[in-house]
């Protein structure tokens, strides 16, 4: 019996660590919601306003992202400290985020 491919989980984990490398490119400022759908979107063209949301939630229990959910019903994000150190290679990366192995 082959194992089953949890397409879902990845695409979970691949878009929660484009989140990161976004936000990691957008420092110091920090970037609204709609430039890291467009990045997400670049990889998933379906993905959704919905998802991306969940996912940033996701960072944001983690304490790898600073949420500010606007009361205009925008949300703002950036990273935490941990988060930068975790898109630069500088702390070991839990489950649940598709980062890729160092190779350099």
């Amino acid at each position: 019996m082959s194992p089953t491919i949890d397409t879902a989980r990845i695409r979970r984990e691949n878009l929660r660590w484009l989140i990161i490398l976004t936000l990691n490119n957008a420092r110091p400022i920090g970037a609204f919601e709609g430039p890291v759908l467009s990045v997400a979107q670049s990889e998933y063209p379906d993905a959704t306003p919905l998802e991306l949301r969940r996912e940033m939630d996701y960072l944001h229990g983690r304490e790898l992202v600073r949420l500010d959910k606007q009361p205009c019903g925008r949300w703002f994000a950036e990273l935490t400290r941990i988060g930068v150190d975790l898109a630069e290679y500088t702390i070991a990366c839990e489950p649940g985020i598709a980062r890729p192995a160092r190779y350099w």
